[in-house]
């Protein structure tokens, strides 16, 4: 890290990040992108100077670069970084910088910035953590020094340059997650807003702006990203003089913050990823999750969910059997989904009477939990800690539980209301049944639901807005169950993947990206949630033949080979299974065993290829070995499909190609002469000329197997 008494330069992992702390202004990013290289004191103040712009009678209309907290009073005229007010006063902050202090010694770069407003009675520190990966994250602290303060909104904006002239994000609905939008980027906003409580379904995930047709493997990209898990705004925005930033904050609501004298206001990280590509903007923040201490370390444990399988039947000998059957199968882990509680024999009751329900249970979940471990497996358990149907004890006892904004508890969706955690005692009163039958029955896994958006969230009994009180309050549970039960892993799952985002990710080992297990739409879910989940964290389960979401029919070897590359589960009644069917399972769950080491430690890399077919793949971090699927998803418009080329191999190295057959090889009128030789060829050729694909039907698939061979 070189500096001047003005300028910051931070770099890691193939980027520059430079920063100006001149005038005792709040500090402006000059430079966010490729390796500057090493710059000396006087390269440094040269690359400020270059960045100054000329400004005629009005500092408004000219460009000039922006804090990353804008300010309204150094004449910014888009969203202001600090909106709020002190009875009507204090409304417009101007900060002057009065510290700064500098940290090269870690693995991470870390720049922390103190200014003060005197005239507004507010204090602010903006922190900057360039980390290992070449991840950039920044976050502000607002103090308030005066009497109340109302605070609206505090939101930091990263600056992008004028080569990024197009947008992307994400949107989509339940069952057909993480959709791709993308269009140019205009003068003016581009707002995604999230007011449901949680990210939502649609979710923009990543908001990237990048050169003209940028793809996965080409075109300048910069992707921001929010670290949190309730309500929230992502914005691209664009001003008239030229500057373009992407900004994001918490969005709260009215008077859902106010600081008392003394008090604070921290807001979530947002995270910057960069590089020449979506695969590379996803690598940064992949290869940030990796390196925390508590990324899940141990071979991801491949699971059998009751969910599909029996739904809302549950029966102790049959599921007795079915955990049996999982063994079997090569499963190191049985989870029951929802269904085993007080009542529950469908989801319009009993929600929150988290007591195993004598009736469907009458000796308890222990002679399950116990054959589960008898056999070698984990035993995992279904919850919805946040969730409440009105027609269940908890909610007959407590409907001062219930949020409420002053009209009642509001409309239900899937027949819940949502339990305010806001209450102590509601907190506690769930707390201490989960964490005692985690105890009790020596649960190491709980799937963690969270299916209502919260449009009514009104504590009572004053009917105030708690979203962003019950989001720290599911962020503390889940961290107290785990310090309570060391070793305990929680999923996310939210109606699929409506809660996927790096706020929850520090306290979860796994995210659900959808409740559509068809293989046809699963492939782009978890290609665009790969955007931030790695495929340890990624949950990907080989459900039943007609899925159950779109009555879309799959063969096995096209639903096994989707989801093998995440944490794979198997969400299928095998009980039931003919003899075939459970071997070919058994032989797709032993080759996940075999791969996943490489699977969930390598590059994700996906090639830009026609829509009608994706070629995605992992390859080994040393570039030893790498995996491949190449599916048809509709017919293309050409025909053959264009010829593969190999993303993420090492140029020099020669590979060898082999199609990885685990149950069925692809038919013979289907396959390319080089399919059935030994084909060897180096990495750039691989890469640049590529091998004719072979003319798979639709809803088909090939694994491909690449072999460094010296």
């Amino acid at each position: 890290m070189t500096t001047t008494t003005d300028t910051v330069h931070l770099r890691r992992a193939g980027t520059s990040v430079v920063v100006s702390l001149s005038q005792a202004r709040l500090p402006r990013i000059l430079h966010w992108g490729n390796d500057l290289g090493d710059l000396t004191p006087a390269d440094l103040a040269a690359v400020a100077r270059a960045a100054e712009p000329k400004i005629g009678d009005s500092p408004v209309t000219y460009p000039q670069p922006v804090p990353v907290v804008p300010q309204l009073a150094e004449g910014w005229l888009g969203r202001p970084g600090v909106t709020g007010s002190r009875a009507g006063r204090a409304w417009a902050p101007l900060f002057t910088v009065t510290a700064t202090h500098l940290d090269d010694s870690g693995d991470a770069a870390l720049l922390t910035v103190d200014a003060t407003d005197e005239a507004s009675q507010l204090g602010l520190t903006v922190e900057f953590r360039l980390e290992a990966s070449g991840l950039l994250r920044t976050r502000a602290i607002l103090r308030n020094h005066g009497g109340p303060y109302r605070l609206d909104a505090l939101e930091l904006a990263l600056p992008v340059p004028d080569r990024a002239t197009e947008l992307l994000d994400l949107t989509g609905r339940w069952a057909n997650e993480r959709v791709p939008q993308r269009h140019p980027f205009p003068i003016g906003s581009w707002v995604r807003e999230s007011r449901g409580g949680k990210p939502g379904l649609e979710a923009p995930t990543m908001l990237c702006a990048g050169e003209p047709d940028f793809g996965f493997r080409r075109g300048e990209v910069w992707g921001a990203h929010l670290g949190w898990s309730g309500n929230q705004a992502l914005a691209a925005e664009r001003t008239p003089a030229g500057t373009r930033v992407l900004r994001g904050g918490e969005l709260l609501l009215p008077d859902e913050l106010v600081l008392g004298t003394g008090e604070s206001y921290t807001s979530p990280w947002l995270y910057g990823a960069r590089g020449t590509g979506l695969d590379a903007v996803a690598s940064q923040v992949h290869r940030f999750l990796r390196a925390r201490p508590e990324h899940p370390r141990s071979p991801r444990p491949v699971l059998v969910n009751t969910w599909e399988a029996v739904y809302f039947d549950h029966d102790p000998s049959r599921l007795i059997r079915f955990a049996e059957r999982s063994a079997e199968l090569g499963a190191e882990r049985f989870v029951v989904d929802d269904g085993w509680f007080l009542g529950r024999r469908d989801d319009t009751t009993s929600l929150g009477d988290w007591t195993v329900d004598p009736r469907a249970w009458p000796d308890g979940l222990e002679p399950l939990a116990d054959r589960v471990r008898e056999l070698g497996m984990d035993f995992g358990l279904w919850f919805e800690p946040e969730m409440v149907n009105l027609d269940s004890e908890l909610a007959r006892a407590h409907p001062e539980w219930v949020f409420d904004a002053g009209h009642g508890p509001g409309l239900p969706s899937r027949h819940q209301h949502v339990l305010d955690l806001g209450h102590d005692e509601a907190y506690d009163l769930v707390f201490q049944r989960i964490s005692g039958l985690v105890a009790q029955l020596g649960i190491a896994y709980i799937k963690w639901d969270h299916n209502r958006y919260l449009t009514d969230a009104g504590h009572s009994a004053d009917g105030r807005p708690g979203v962003h009180r019950q989001t720290e309050r599911a962020y503390r549970m889940m961290r107290e169950l785990r310090e309570a039960h060391p070793g305990l892993e929680i999923e996310s799952c939210a109606s699929g993947g409506g809660r996927i985002d790096l706020g929850v990710l520090a306290h979860t080992d796994r995210v659900w990206p959808s409740d559509c297990n068809d293989p046809h739409e699963r492939v782009d879910v978890h290609r665009w949630t790969g955007l931030l989940a790695p495929p340890e964290l990624q949950g990907t389960h080989i459900g039943a033949e007609t899925s159950h979401t779109t009555g879309r029919v799959a063969t096995l070897p096209f639903r096994a080979a989707t989801s093998i590359w995440g944490h794979l589960g198997v969400e299928i009644d095998l009980t039931i299974a003919d003899d075939q069917t459970f071997a070919d399972l058994k032989a797709w769950v032993a080759a996940h065993r075999e791969l996943r080491g490489l699977l969930h430690s390598g590059d994700t890399v996906h090639a830009d290829t026609a829509p009608e077919v994706r070629l995605d793949g992992v390859v080994a971090s040393d570039r030893s070995e790498a995996l491949f699927q190449f599916a048809v998803l509709a017919r293309p418009a050409t025909w053959p499909p264009p010829r593969l080329r190999f993303p993420g191999l090492d140029p020099e190295r020669r590979y060898r190609v082999r199609e990885l057959a685990v149950t069925a090889a692809v038919p013979t009128g289907q396959r390319p002469p080089w399919m059935d030789t030994e084909l060897v060829l180096p990495g750039r050729v691989l890469a640049e000329t590529g091998l004719e694909a072979p003319s798979l039907d639709v809803d088909r698939s090939v694994l491909l197997r690449l072999d460094d061979v010296g």
